[in-house]
C-alpha cells in the first residue's frame, strides 16, 4: 500500500546489486526497480570515480545528463542494461588484460589463477532430469596444475542415474562484479555455458577408464569424469579437467546456452609451406592422478614430413621407442585420486593427461585435459635394456590422438615411457593453416 514515489525514494539509495535483488520481490518491485532516472544516476557515477569528477569536461557531463530527454525518451530498463552492459564489459577486459602475459614454458596465460581471483569465477554442475527438473550442484574442490585445473563435485544427495537425461557444466562469475566487495554467492550472476554431456544410457556409452573396490570411472569428451557407485546406479562424484587454453573464455564469454567459440586462427603467410610439413612444434605433458603429478616435460623441435602423412594424420614422433636417451620414468603409482564426503579412494592404471601442443609461432594449437586408461599390451618388451611387460594408453577426439607405451620395471617397481607418438588431424592443419595436406 506504500505509494510508488515514496518507494522510489527508497529505491535511489540503493546499489545495483540491491536494486536487482529487489526486482525479483514481485511484478510491482520489479517495475519500480527498472527506473531509468535511478539507473541513469547510477550509470553517470560509474563513468567516473570521485577522485577524478574534477577532470571531467563539460562535454562528456552533457552526454550522460540527467535532464528529461533522457529519461522520457527511453523505455524502462534501458539504463539499467546499459549499466550492466557497461560493467560487465570492463569486467572482460580488466580479466583479459591479465591472460595476456604468457608463459614461455608452456605458451599459456601464466596468470590464470590471478585472472579466476579477480573474475570470482567458479563452477557448479546442472543435472537435469527427463521431466525437465534441474539439480544444481556447487562447491566444488579445486586442484590446480601448470596446464589445467580439476574440479570434483560429491554429495549425498545426487539424483537417481536412471532419471537423468543431461549434465551441464558452466562458468559462473557475479553479474556485477566490484574487486572491493567479496562475491556474494546469493546475489546476481552470469552463467556461460562450458559443455553440455548427455548421461542416457551413460554406463552403456561411455568409456570405461578403471575401478577400485568402491566406484567405477567413466569417461566423457570432453575432460569429463563421473564416478558411479558400484553396485548401485547412483552418482558418487564428477570430475572436471579444464585445459587453461580457452579456460577462461569458455568460462566467462559465453552465455547460458550456447557455448563460447574462439576465433579462428590468423596463419603468417610466411610459415605456410604444405610440401615441408610441420615444423619447429613445442609440446608440454603432463601426468597426474588430481593430487599427485607423475610426469612433466616439454620437448621441442617436434616435426612432420610430408611423407609421413597418412590415413588422415600428421605423425610426430615425440618419443622414439629405439632412442632410450628420450625415454621416460613415471614417478610414482598411477592412478586417479577421488573422494566423496564420507569415503576416499585411488583408480589404480589410470591418470589425466594435460597436452599442449604449440605450432612454430609458441601458439596453443592443440590442447586438452583428460583422463587416460592404461591397459596391458599382449606384446612383451623386446628391448635389450627393459625386459617386462608392456602397457599402452591411447587417447583420441576430433583433433587427433595420441599413443604411448610404457614398459614396467618390476626390479625397480616403475613404469618407463618407451614411445610417445601425435596424430594431428589434417582437418585440424588445413583449418589452422588455410592448406590442403
Amino acid at each position: 500500500s506504500m505509494p510508488s514515489e515514496m518507494l522510489l525514494k527508497i529505491f535511489s539509495y540503493l546499489d545495483a546489486v540491491s536494486l536487482l535483488a529487489v526486482g525479483c520481490v514481485n511484478k510491482r518491485f520489479h517495475d519500480l526497480a527498472n527506473d531509468n532516472g535511478i539507473w541513469l544516476k547510477l550509470y553517470s557515477s560509474s563513468l567516473h570515480p570521485k577522485w577524478t569528477i574534477w577532470k571531467m569536461k563539460s562535454k562528456q557531463t552533457e552526454t550522460v545528463s540527467l535532464g528529461c530527454a533522457a529519461l522520457n525518451d527511453k523505455k524502462p530498463g534501458y539504463w539499467k542494461k546499459e549499466y550492466i552492459f557497461k560493467q560487465t564489459s570492463a569486467f572482460k577486459t580488466r580479466v583479459m588484460r591479465l591472460v595476456k602475459f604468457l608463459d614461455p614454458y608452456t605458451g599459456l596465460p601464466c596468470k590464470n589463477k590471478e585472472a579466476m581471483k579477480v573474475s570470482g569465477l567458479s563452477w557448479i554442475i546442472v543435472l537435469k532430469d527427463k521431466n525437465g527438473k534441474e539439480h544444481v550442484v556447487e562447491k566444488p574442490n579445486l586442484s590446480f596444475k601448470d596446464t589445467s585445473v580439476t574440479v570434483l563435485w560429491h554429495g549425498t544427495d545426487w539424483p537417481c542415474l536412471d532419471i537423468l537425461s543431461t549434465l551441464k557444466l558452466f562458468g559462473v562469475t557475479p553479474l556485477l562484479p566490484d574487486q572491493s566487495i567479496p562475491s556474494n554467492k546469493n546475489g546476481p550472476r552470469r552463467f556461460s555455458l562450458i559443455a553440455e554431456y548427455h548421461l542416457a544410457n551413460l554406463t552403456e556409452n561411455s568409456a570405461v577408464v578403471g575401478a577400485d573396490e568402491l566406484v567405477q570411472l567413466f569417461s566423457l569428451s570432453p575432460g569429463l569424469l563421473v564416478g558411479i557407485w558400484k553396485g548401485k546406479n547412483e552418482i558418487a562424484f564428477v570430475m572436471a579437467n579444464l585445459h587453461y587454453n580457452q579456460l577462461l573464455e569458455r568460462s566467462i564469454l559465453g552465455s547460458a546456452n550456447i557455448q563460447y567459440s574462439p576465433p579462428p586462427n590468423k596463419p603468417l603467410l610466411d610459415d605456410i609451406d604444405s610440401e615441408y610439413g610441420l615444423h619447429d612444434y613445442s609440446l608440454h605433458l603432463d601426468l597426474h592422478g588430481r593430487n599427485c603429478m607423475y610426469l612433466c616435460g616439454s620437448f621441442k623441435c617436434l616435426f612432420c614430413r610430408k611423407r609421413d602423412i597418412e590415413n588422415g594424420y600428421l605423425r610426430l614422433r615425440v618419443v622414439n621407442l629405439k632412442d632410450n636417451r628420450k625415454h621416460l620414468p613415471i614417478i610414482g603409482t598411477l592412478g586417479i585420486c577421488w573422494e566423496t564426503d564420507v569415503f576416499k579412494g585411488n583408480v589404480k592404471d589410470c591418470f589425466v593427461m594435460d597436452l599442449t601442443l604449440l605450432d612454430e609461432t609458441g601458439k596453443p594449437f592443440w590442447c586438452f585435459s583428460a583422463p587416460v586408461h592404461m591397459k596391458l599390451s599382449t606384446k612383451s618388451s623386446g628391448l635389450y635394456d627393459y625386459m617386462g611387460h608392456i602397457y599402452t594408453a591411447d587417447y583420441a577426439d576430433s583433433e587427433g590422438k595420441v599413443c604411448v607405451e610404457f614398459v614396467w620395471l618390476e626390479e625397480t617397481k616403475e613404469y618407463i615411457i618407451v614411445s610417445l607418438v601425435l596424430y594431428v588431424s589434417t582437418k585440424k592443419v588445413n583449418s589452422w593453416y588455410g592448406t590442403n595436406y
